[in-house]
């Protein structure tokens, strides 16, 4: 298991319920070595008497070292955990919407990253069913859980066309490659990207 230890007096932040976890907040970071590289994976964060603060995602290239998924020590970061978080914020947004969206131009905001507990990740939705899904994979968390990610828009917004889309700088920063292109469906046309 990876297991983040916080150095002593840096908790406060996470005592608060802050979801990031800098670099110069981690003592250590403890687990095979394999696991500690491993972008995206799933740690406990401990305080430096041991005590626990969260579950988060760790970058260990980033300077925002882990994001947190949890604070809560009975929640695991599961598939269930992932598609709960996907459906509450299309819901809230889709519901905020109502009659305001109109035409395959016009987006709505389906995620908004730390907002709705998916730190890093943004998604619009172009259109209705039949429009177009473009995301944002900003973090090694989400980027971890892509595919359960994808999965749950397509199954919440019954639109296929998922494209991914990403900001260069904001990837390397993270650690991560810089992707683009089709994850599911069809690509959107030129001016929505």
């Amino acid at each position: 298991m990876l297991i983040i230890t916080i150095k002593q007096g840096k908790e406060k932040s996470l005592l608060a319920r802050q979801p990031w976890i800098y670099a110069s907040a981690v003592e250590r970071v403890d687990g095979k070595p394999a696991e500690r590289m491993k972008q995206g994976a799933t740690a406990l964060v401990r305080s430096s008497s041991g005590k626990f603060l969260a579950r988060a995602a760790h970058a260990p290239k980033s300077q925002i070292q882990a994001r947190v998924w949890t604070f809560d020590e009975a929640q695991p970061v599961d598939h269930a955990l992932i598609k709960r978080r996907v459906k509450a914020a299309i819901q809230k947004r889709v519901a905020a919407a109502k009659g305001k969206r109109v035409g395959v131009t016009k987006r709505l905001p389906l995620v908004i990253g730390d907002e709705d507990e998916l730190s890093g990740l943004l998604v619009d939705w172009y259109g209705d069913q039949k429009g177009y899904l473009i995301c944002e994979f900003q973090s090694a968390g989400v980027d971890a859980w892509k595919v359960a990610i994808v999965q749950a828009l397509i199954a919440e917004t019954g639109c296929p066309n998922v494209y991914e889309t990403a900001d260069e700088l904001i990837r390397k920063g993270e650690g991560l490659p810089f992707n683009y292109g089709v994850l599911a469906g069809d690509e959107p046309p030129d001016d929505l990207l």
